[in-house]
């Protein structure tokens, strides 16, 4: 069994306990009082004995019943006494079943989860203050002291065991198809062309001899070297007239052949069995290169260190727009009704889940906890919660107690 131990709280719930005792106890001395000094009496006195005695008959009467749920009344092994000690353990079950039907029922959770506005609360509360900073801080001072412990083995174990093997067995066509047919629509490749092809230029325009070197050794033996370099010297004008028409125009036909390329090949991607296949069979080989664990272990590693280094500087760019992305996502929250809807529908799925799935062992800690309790320090313990407005039933019992005889004693009289 396990000790109750009373707390603060519980100390001046007995004492405000004691005081109602008192009180409860004065009033029937009272009546037991009134009742000897009005016993034998004629006349108005006799309406007062009556009601003195049964003041008395109903105070007892309640004190009895008060005192029978929490120990034996007098100590005597009266039956159906100490209710709370003997039968707490099927007091708990019961309580445990009505918390679960009245409170912890899916219905009712969903209900109020509909009323509580998840998602204007949590964006007034992500937008106002220093909030943000402080997820900011808590997070980073988590994720500071987590990644350090991710050794590089572990990373590796789990990239070769577990990560890896999932993507190898799970088809990725469609979804590059889909990822590359979205960058063509937005246009989001046309920065990389430019600065390939401004590369381009740049290389070939520097680098005139090596490409001397590379036509010269495809030339005629029989050619002089003064037509070759007649030759290399119009291919090189060419080549950088081309480029510096395809860097300038954004029109160019390069351009458009590009975009069309692509936008083919992502087609393809998600809808040609055949490029599918070579795409799913070039992914396989690519993730079963014993290299490549490693591999991505070395990129995890560089990131893991920048994103160390990051976080850990309070007043950083990372740290700033963390929190500047937050405070955004609380006024979005507070003023888009789309979103704070699908916030709502979400957080109320999730309680839904965690009522269903976890709701028996949620309540199941009311029952487990009262049955390690002792008996005597469990009544104890309810007691200190519920007693002192018990006490209000002893007060009431003797009042209604001696309205009542006063009546009865008036009835008979008249009758």
């Amino acid at each position: 069994m396990t000790t109750v131990v009373l707390g603060a709280a519980d100390v001046v719930r007995r004492r405000g306990l004691r005081q109602m005792r008192a009180v409860a106890l004065s009033l029937l001395v009272l009546a037991a009082l009134v009742y000897v000094l009005t016993l034998h009496h004629g006349g108005a006195w006799a309406y007062v004995n009556n009601a003195a005695e049964a003041a008395m008959v109903g105070a007892l009467a309640d004190w009895f019943a008060v005192t029978a749920l929490f120990r034996r009344p007098l100590g005597l092994p009266i039956p159906h006494t100490a209710i709370v000690p003997t039968r707490k353990d099927s007091l708990a079950e019961s309580l445990e079943q009505f918390v679960t039907e009245n409170f912890l029922s899916e219905a009712v959770v969903a209900e109020k989860m509909r009323t509580a506005e998840v998602g204007r609360r949590a964006g007034e509360w992500l937008a106002a203050g220093n909030h943000a900073e402080r997820i900011v801080e808590e997070g980073a001072r988590t994720i500071g002291a987590a990644l350090p412990k991710l050794g590089d083995d572990d990373v590796t174990a789990f990239l070769r065991g577990s990560l890896l093997p999932r993507f190898a067995k799970e088809p990725l066509s469609p979804i590059a198809g889909h990822f590359l047919q979205s960058v063509v629509d937005d246009g989001a490749h046309h920065a990389l062309f430019d600065l390939l092809i401004v590369e381009a230029y740049d290389w070939l325009s520097e680098n005139r001899d090596t490409v001397a070197e590379v036509v010269g050794r495809r030339a005629p033996r029989w050619s002089p070297r003064w037509v070759d370099s007649i030759v290399i010297d119009r291919i090189h004008r060419e080549a950088l007239t081309w480029l510096a028409g395809v860097r300038d125009d954004p029109q160019h036909a390069a351009r458009k052949a590009v975009d069309r390329l692509l936008s083919q090949l992502a087609e393809d991607l998600q809808h040609d069995p055949e490029m599918m296949e070579r795409f799913e069979t070039f992914k396989r080989r690519m993730l079963s290169h014993p290299d490549m664990g490693t591999s991505l272990t070395a990129v995890w590693d560089a990131v893991r260190t920048a994103l160390i280094d990051a976080i850990a500087d309070p007043n950083g760019p990372l740290r700033a727009r963390a929190a500047q992305t937050i405070k955004d996502l609380g006024k979005r929250l507070q003023t888009d009704d789309e979103l704070r809807a699908r916030v709502d529908a979400r957080a109320s799925e999730a309680v839904g889940y965690v009522i269903r799935t976890y709701g028996s062992e949620i309540v199941s800690v009311i029952s487990d906890t009262i049955e390690r309790w002792d008996g005597r320090e469990a009544a104890e313990r309810i007691e200190l919660h519920v007693g002192r407005d018990l006490q209000f039933i002893r007060i009431n019992g003797t009042v209604v107690g001696a309205l009542v005889g006063l009546t009865i004693h008036a009835v008979s009289q008249l009758l």
